[in-house]
């Protein structure tokens, strides 16, 4: 790409330039590994020292930052320089830009909709009756089921699956692999078998949800399993039929979610943490990775860990008792041989 200048830069993030404005750079990198050429950001305080041996010569640091050490690099404040950093990444350097226009090899059904400006890809189907919003990127072999809704701005990675009926809405991304709308696990015992309950319910999206590579979420029974506006889904988190996921909720790799739960706004889920269903979770709740939710959480803001989960100041003194185990058995079973001893004398 052509170069891009600090004043350019900063105006675009609304920073200030300290140095010489016209500095440019035409990539960028971590401070550790990075160029003369190469665009940095410097925002926790225990890689310091790299700023003072970067090559960089062009860096967003935070407002307010004195160096301890002689810069030779142009700086640019930003109240936040991760963000301003990702700011510029999105706009000059993703890898993914797209193209407009429908592939010959696609196939849309004449009564579906579908808006302006639109990349359709190679293999990509579109069932009856189902809406494509304006701008919206649908790469090859994605599915869209009938009467399925994908709002403007939104991208489909290759291989996305969205069932009949279901929703997505605008400037959302969807990576490959992920199903929307499989069916929720209903069955009922019948003798020794078990019978499939039909799943008639839908999936509804919010916007701006990203969900990673092979995300699974299922479809409800009756109503909507939900994923609420600013949700974010690492790869390979399941959410079943008719949980909730509130307002800007993160959970990473692995994680489930069970049926009928419900995850209050701004949670945050570790890797491999399991849910169980029919409960509750308080808004701002942070549940630490591998733990297992068995009941509802009511306190907001609390801090969990643990299976079964448990407030993280208890996981903590449990873990050292925990740990303690051995020695502790050892010496009760030495103040029983003393207590046999002495009732022998």
């Amino acid at each position: 790409m052509s170069e891009l200048s600090a004043k350019h830069i900063a105006e675009f993030i609304n920073g200030k330039v300290l140095g010489d404005a016209e500095r440019s750079i035409s990539n960028v990198a971590k401070l550790e590994e990075a160029t003369s050429n190469d665009l940095c950001f410097y925002a926790n305080p225990k890689y310091e020292d790299q700023l003072y041996t970067t090559k960089s010569n062009l860096i967003i640091v935070p407002e307010g930052f004195i160096p301890s050490k002689e810069l030779k690099a142009t700086l640019i404040e930003h109240a936040n320089p991760y963000f301003g950093f990702c700011l510029v990444l999105q706009e000059y350097f993703d890898p993914n830009t797209h193209d407009t226009g429908i592939s010959e090899q696609a196939f849309i059904h004449p009564s579906a909709s579908v808006g302006e400006n639109v990349s359709i890809g190679f293999g990509t189907y579109i069932a009856e009756d189902a809406v494509i919003g304006d701008n919206t990127v649908l790469y090859p072999q994605v599915y869209i089921g009938k009467k399925a809704k994908v709002g403007a701005d939104t991208v489909l990675y290759p291989g996305v699956k969205l069932y009949a009926a279901c929703e997505i809405g605008t400037h959302c991304i969807i990576h490959s692999g992920t199903v929307i709308g499989s069916d929720g696990f209903g069955f009922a015992p019948f003798g020794d078998q078990y019978l499939k309950i039909p799943q008639i319910g839908n999936v509804i999206i919010g916007n701006n949800v990203e969900t990673g590579s092979n995300c699974s979420i299922d479809r409800a029974t009756m109503g909507s399993t939900r994923i609420k506006d600013g949700a974010k889904l690492d790869n390979l988190v399941q959410i079943a039929h008719n949980a909730e996921i509130g307002e800007n909720s993160v959970i990473a790799g692995q994680a489930g979610v069970a049926g009928s739960t419900v995850i209050g706004h701004n949670g945050m889920i570790g890797g491999q943490v399991g849910v169980t269903g029919h409960i509750k979770v308080a808004p701002h709740v942070g549940i630490a990775a591998q733990s297992g939710v068995s009941k509802s959480i009511k306190e907001p803001k609390s801090q969990w860990m643990g299976s079964p989960a448990m407030p993280l100041k208890e996981f903590f003194k449990s873990s050292a008792i925990f740990k303690n185990l051995p020695k502790l058995n050892r010496e009760v079973g030495r103040l029983k041989k003393d207590k046999k001893n002495t009732e022998n004398e």
